[in-house]
């Protein structure tokens, strides 16, 4: 049972931030919260994977804030494993590839928007710590008493807002990403319920 939980968990993270990485990769515009990042990496150095364990630091001490609660440190075991893994994909694996042309870009963002999506539903099958990114619309949704869409709206536009500011990626990937997460979220977590129903 333990170790079926941790493949899901890294290797849900691993896919997560392989997808993030073709996403930012297919310079067609990145998601929100990876745009922030980039923007950040461009403005004042450090890697993409350096700010995004940075800002999800602070993100677990602003989630306790709203939450009135103490910071969820288990969260930075998350935010530590994906800063490493985004990276790893960013610095070394796809240090050369530079998708020419719209259409090799477009399977790029496509491709990155269904891995981030899978990524997702398949490491929170485990049941372990969240990103701060999740856990930032949670306790938007627990504290203002809004929906989950609204909460994951309001966080991605914040998101945005920052990125635009930065100056980063922008573009027809940050609003596909945004749009097209949801639902393959759904599909991807209820394929997995349905695989592992029997099992855990």
């Amino acid at each position: 049972m333990f170790i079926h939980r941790l493949l899901f968990y890294v290797g849900g993270l691993a896919i997560l931030t392989l997808g993030a990485s073709l996403t930012i990769k297919a310079d067609l515009g990145a998601g929100p919260w990876d745009s922030l990042n980039v923007g950040l990496t461009h403005l004042l150095g450090l890697t993409v994977g350096g700010w995004s364990i940075i800002i999800g630091l602070l993100l677990i001490f602003l989630n306790a804030l709203i939450k009135k609660t103490m910071p969820e440190v288990s969260c930075a075991i998350t935010v530590a494993i994906s800063g490493i893994f985004i990276d790893g994909w960013l610095l070394f694996v796809f240090n050369a590839f530079h998708p020419v042309g719209f259409y090799p870009k477009l399977i790029s963002l496509s491709s990155g928007i269904l891995l981030i999506s899978l990524g997702i539903a398949t490491y929170i099958q485990a049941r372990w710590p969240l990103s701060p990114i999740d856990d930032f619309m949670i306790a938007l949704k627990e504290r203002y008493k809004i929906t989950l869409g609204t909460a994951k709206t309001i966080g991605e536009v914040l998101a945005l807002c920052f990125a635009i500011l930065l100056h980063g990626p922008i573009g027809l990937g940050t609003f596909a990403v945004a749009l097209g997460l949801g639902p393959f979220i759904a599909f991807f977590s209820l394929m997995w319920e349905r695989v592992l129903i029997k099992k855990w």
